[in-house]
């Protein structure tokens, strides 16, 4: 019995022992910074109850028996420090823990041992609290636990951005608060860059690696120190730059992409590809033969692609005590991309309402992206006055895409689907795209005096872009009961362009503090010069074949063995696309700062003095063959943060921004199109934008955020294409970019960080809306039954703005067990995709939910292993032109009432598992 009765006594008293003991909760936090500190170690010395600080510092230790306790707190970076405490039964013990940063005695002075890490979250919410202007920051940690291999995916993540895509579903270009990439420029560490695009000034950022960011930077309003040709902002890839001690990082990943799993992959040997036009090689009277077009581009074959490879390296030092830091960083990624793709051609018939469809296009992109990117930077600490840096970039995108169509005529040649019979026709392009862009800089930044710096920077960029022999053969075919054979051969184009932006400027800016009234004011006044020359060549030569009647199976079983003729053997260079452009850029500005305890107030104004001009090599009649635009802006800026509490700040700013017409769109060209006629407007004016900005910001802990902002802009003269009509002869209507009145937009952003232990949530919106009015064509019959065609006003949102764009990413993260782990969603509203000179008939891409993941563990050996899954839900990209017509009826694929259907474009699901390590 007594036996029994302690055995009962021992089971119940160590069931009740957890409701008998008590809690001791609270954060570790910087006592300098009152930053939380992450992956702190908490131990109750003596027993085995221990805890590691999450994410927004916090530790919790359950369970613990009454008693008096040493609570030792350590971390990598800080001070160990010691706690006693008393705890009694139940009790809950909330304990804040404050540790020193860890030091250590050098050159006679005491010195923080390790600086702020530039890539940590908490640097991130740091600079967005403290900056001069509204700013949102992606740091280098979250992009590289991101899903996300390019900056042009990174920054979708980015409240207020969307992104354009390309044809393989990944992001190019940047859309900032509604406005169109062309009002958007690029720095790299703050120099802005040039443009490897043939036509426009905007970067593709698709071609920057996003593993060699220490931060990624959006700029939402300029200040005068900043160059004002930004009328959505400005984004700044920030490199990453020499640690204090010895660093090295390293990667390795492969994956695959679910669209080869499925279909093949059809490639050719872009390798051998000749990158000089017969023109080029042999001079402009050379009269090209047959012989002179390689079969490499035509020689087709279709494989499972091998594995996707992805890697890169980075190692960083200083020596010399610490005067000379270095830091080399490499990426390289070889992946295979695609897509499976529907589009119709469509024209307008009639006064029909919406349009009748012509073609059905089934389209198979197969694309090898190679991308890599080069980063060095030194520099050296003279003295603690003196600093001087050198920075190298280069950067690379091949892209090999062969693009394998099959069409089918819905209005010709006996389309009847219920007995099986169409016309055919076939078309396969080759094409491989090169772009490189290179940066050197060069800057000093010298401490004169205690109130007076001076800091310089001297610059050379070049962006490059190659596309040769682009080709593209076509072939007839028919199907007859359902049965598809390939018949004649059509025309065949073989097409070279290139083109190459040289920069070279020169930047000087000088600071001075002096008080007035009191009260520290910091005045900055500095100064640039660019100089950029621009060259684009093209040449295009047209093939038919030498037997008309060739017929796939029969005459030749593969087009590399088909026989040509050339059509025009000196190729078509004399054209609009071959020309020079040159632009040089002086500006100055002056920009002052003060603050108090609870207010800063920046503001200042700057001016802009623009010559940009253009020769065409071969002009053929044009009234303006060369002619250049002069101009000079002036641009205030006012930005005031006021900080009614520790952690909040109050934001409001205006400033005064353009936007430059794009290179190619002052040349007087002409193109003829089937419809219609396209020109270029050498008298297109720059637009104009006032901006406000208002926010309030809330940073409950360093790595937390909490952010409501407005924003409103004026643009005047915004620059759109549209239909206008010939000056002399008024019944004559061209397709042209032009400054078409003023248009608005406004709207709001929300941002939200917050961190519960190992837990976290990153959600953004942002609404927009904007409106503009441009002239369109519509057909009428008019008062003699004659069809006629009208120019009207159309007032609609500006081009790719969508009025809904949000962000939610879930984050685990567990330092004690080594696991990152993300689930990130984005949505993007409807926006329009491309705008039709006909009125009603703008083509708007349907909006959609894209769902990416990501999951690394850390192990304790430095190794680590890491897994990315794309685009998950397998969304694909969907057109519409929003009206129908009965004339579509039966038409495949039209299955949404009132809407037609013009493109669609499944690009499937891709993933990456590889292994990190980092000393």
């Amino acid at each position: 019995m007594n036996n029994r009765f302690y055995t009962l006594l021992a089971g119940l008293l160590f069931f009740t022992m957890p409701l008998l003991a008590g809690t001791i909760r609270g954060r570790a936090i910087d006592a300098v910074t009152g930053e939380s500190i992450i992956n702190a170690t908490i131990l109750l010395e003596n027993t085995n109850l221990h805890d590691r600080s999450g994410l927004d510092g916090s530790y919790t230790l359950k369970n613990v028996p009454a008693g008096t306790y040493r609570l030792r707190i350590s971390s990598l970076t800080h001070q160990t420090i010691i706690k006693e405490i008393r705890l009694e039964q139940q009790e809950t013990v909330a304990l804040d823990l404050a540790l020193e940063p860890a030091v250590s005695k050098q050159l006679a002075e005491v010195s923080v041992v390790a600086k702020r890490d530039g890539t940590s979250d908490n640097t991130a919410r740091s600079l967005e609290r403290n900056a001069d202007q509204v700013m949102n920051i992606v740091s280098g940690k979250t992009i590289q636990l991101s899903p996300d291999l390019t900056v042009a995916n990174v920054i979708q993540r980015v409240s207020g951005v969307s992104i354009e895509r390309n044809s393989n579903g990944d992001g190019q270009y940047a859309i900032l608060r509604g406005m169109d990439k062309r009002y958007n420029y690029t720095l790299v560490n703050g120099v802005k860059i040039p443009s490897p695009d043939n036509r426009y000034r905007y970067v593709p950022l698709d071609i920057f690696p996003s593993e060699l960011l220490d931060r990624l930077e959006v700029f939402k309003a300029l200040t005068p120190s900043m160059e004002g040709d930004a009328i959505g902002g400005a984004v700044n890839l920030v490199m990453k730059d020499a640690p204090d001690q010895l660093a090295i990082t390293a990667n390795l990943s492969t994956g695959y992409s679910e669209l080869f799993a499925n279909r093949p992959f059809m490639s050719y040997d872009w390798q051998q590809v000749a990158f000089q036009s017969p023109y080029e090689r042999r001079g402009n009277q050379y009269n090209a033969t047959p012989a002179d077009f390689a079969t490499t581009t035509s020689d087709f074959t279709t494989k499972t692609p091998p594995p996707n490879l992805v890697g890169g390296i980075s190692v960083g030092n200083r020596f010399f005590d610490r005067k000379l830091g270095v830091v080399l960083a490499g990426s390289y990624q070889n992946t295979y991309r695609g897509s499976n793709s529907l589009f119709f051609d469509a024209e307008t018939v009639d006064t029909l309402a919406g349009v009748t469809l012509t073609e059905r296009n089934e389209r198979r992109y197969s694309e090898q992206q190679t991308r890599y990117g080069l980063h060095a930077k030194l520099d050296y600490r003279i003295n603690n006055r003196h600093k001087l840096q050198w920075y190298n970039a280069f950067m690379n995108l091949t892209n090999s895409q062969v693009r394998d169509i099959k069409s089918t005529q819905l209005t010709i040649g006996g389309y009847d689907p219920e007995a099986g019979n169409a016309t055919l026709g076939y078309a396969t392009r080759s094409r491989l795209t090169r772009q490189q862009i290179y940066n050197s800089t060069l800057q000093g930044d010298h401490r004169l005096t205690n109130d007076l710096r001076l800091n310089w920077s001297v610059v050379y960029s070049e962006a490059t872009n190659q596309v040769p022999d682009n080709t593209t053969i076509s072939l007839m075919g028919e199907r007859k009961a359902g049965i598809e054979t390939r018949t004649t051969v059509g025309n065949s184009s073989r097409r070279w362009e290139h083109n190459s932006d040289h920069d070279l400027a020169a930047y000087l800016n000088l600071t001075y503090t002096v008080p007035i009234a009191g009260i520290a004011v910091e005045w900055r006044a500095g100064g640039l010069y660019r100089t950029k020359n621009r060259s684009n060549f093209y040449n295009n030569y047209q093939l038919r074949p030498t037997n008309l009647l060739a017929r796939y199976g029969v005459d030749f079983n593969d087009y590399s063995q088909i026989a040509w003729t050339v059509v025009n053997p000196r190729g078509a260079v004399a054209t609009a696309l071959t020309y020079d452009a040159t632009e040089t850029i002086q500006a100055g500005y002056l920009q002052f700062k003060t603050e108090t305890t609870q207010l800063e107030v920046v503001g200042g104004m700057r001016i802009e003095a623009t010559d940009q001009g253009y020769s065409m090599t071969f002009p053929i009649g044009e009234d303006r063959p060369t002619g250049s635009q002069i101009y000079t802006d002036l641009l205030p800026s006012l930005h005031l943060k006021y900080r009614p509490w520790e952690r909040t700040n109050l934001r409001a700013s205006y400033f005064r921004s353009i936007n430059r017409p794009g290179f190619f769109e002052i040349v007087p060209y002409r193109i003829v199109q089937e419809e219609y006629q396209e020109r270029g407007n050498p008298d297109l004016k720059r637009a104009i934008a006032d901006n406000i900005d208002l926010r309030y910001e809330h940073f409950p802990s360093p790595s937390e955020q909490f952010m409501v902002g407005a924003f409103y802009k004026r643009i005047k003269d915004p620059i759109e294409y549209t239909l206008q009509r010939d000056a002399i002869r008024g019944q004559d209507t061209y397709y042209s970019p032009g400054n078409f009145g003023n248009a608005t937009n406004y709207g709001i952003e929300l941002d939200f960080i917050k961190y519960l232990k190992v837990w976290g949530i990153k959600a953004n919106y942002t609404y927009t809306h904007s409106r503009i009015t441009t002239a369109k064509s519509k057909r009428i019959r008019n008062e003699s039954g004659d069809l006629e065609t009208i120019t009207v006003n159309q007032t609609r949102p500006l081009y790719g703005q969508s009025a809904h764009v949000a962000n939610l990413s879930l984050l685990y993260k567990n330092a004690e067990n080594g696991w990152d782990a993300q689930l990130a969603a984005n949505y993007t509203g409807e926006r329009i995709n491309t705008v039709s000179q006909f009125v009603d008939k703008d083509l708007w891409q349907q909006g959609f939910v894209q769902m990416d993941a990501s999951v690394e563990k850390t192990l304790k050996n430095r190794l680590g292993f890491f897994a990315k899954a794309n685009n998950l839900l397998n969304t694909p990209m969907e057109v519409y032109i929003k009206n129908s017509s009965s004339k579509n009826a039966g038409i495949p694929d039209q299955t949404v009432p009132g809407k037609t259907l013009i493109r669609r474009d499944y690009y499937q699901r891709s993933y990456l598992i590889g292994i990190r390590y980092k000393l």
